[in-house]
């Protein structure tokens, strides 16, 4: 059974947003698919390029201590191929160094999450009018990725479980929802991104264990400070796997 139906055409923002407001009852979770290559080369989604069968469950992983434990690796010092000095990755994950943070906490209910969602959809495909239709049997947009058998982070970690179990936790305390998918892109509407600097370097934190080029080859200045004040109040998170 594939675990993807695909279109032969691109997608419009509107299509995707009815198809979502669709989901309860169709039980079919739709991704906007940032696509490389034409027709039957469109690579990864109808290349043979998707692997479900690697992949472990969502349900089988603790997203804070996947968080921490990433954290700990990428904070890490004294490695052999390591171009920076201890006191010049420390800077980079400053004021936290290598001492793994508390998550934010979101004490009220987060709402308007599929509302964002479908505004985000619209400005995705006018930004990536190549962008095709894709409908995966998921019970949300976070598991969709494993189902999908979708391999983005593969060079950090080949099990995309891991990165659904965060992005499912995501889903409850920031209202996130998957929109978009690239063959090593991720990308996300929030209906509740944290609104001061406090908050947002705590986010920052779990969005550098979850994706560390997202700060390692962002926009410069490459710091955790610099990344937090960026996603202050944003409605959207793009991460990218180099």
């Amino acid at each position: 059974m594939q675990p993807l139906w695909l279109s032969d055409t691109p997608a419009s923002g509107e299509l995707w947003a009815r198809l979502l407001a669709e989901h309860g009852t169709s039980g079919l979770w739709p991704l906007l698919l940032d696509a490389h290559g034409q027709g039957n080369e469109c690579r990864p989604w109808a290349s043979g390029e998707l692997f479900p069968e690697r992949m472990s469950s969502p349900h089988a992983h603790a997203p804070a201590g996947l968080l921490a434990q990433w954290w700990s690796a990428y904070t890490k010092t004294g490695e052999d191929d390591d171009l920076l000095t201890p006191d010049q990755r420390a800077a980079v994950t400053a004021p936290f160094g290598q001492t793994w943070p508390s998550p934010v906490l979101c004490h009220e209910p987060v709402t308007g999450s599929d509302e964002m969602a479908a505004q985000y959809a619209r400005v995705f495909t006018e930004q990536h009018p190549q962008a095709r239709l894709g409908l995966v049997a998921a019970a949300c947009g976070a598991h969709a990725l494993t189902t999908l058998g979708w391999a983005g982070p593969a060079n950090y970690d080949n099990d995309t479980a891991k990165f659904s179990a965060v992005v499912r936790d995501w889903e409850h305390r920031f209202g996130a929802r998957v929109v978009a998918v690239g063959c090593d892109t991720l990308h996300l509407s929030v209906a509740a991104p944290p609104m001061g600097t406090g908050d947002a370097l705590l986010v920052a934190a779990e969005h550098f264990a979850f994706c560390p080029d997202n700060v390692w080859q962002g926009s410069p200045p490459y710091t955790l400070a610099a990344y937090a004040e960026r996603i202050v109040g944003m409605n959207s998170w793009d991460f990218w796997w180099d």
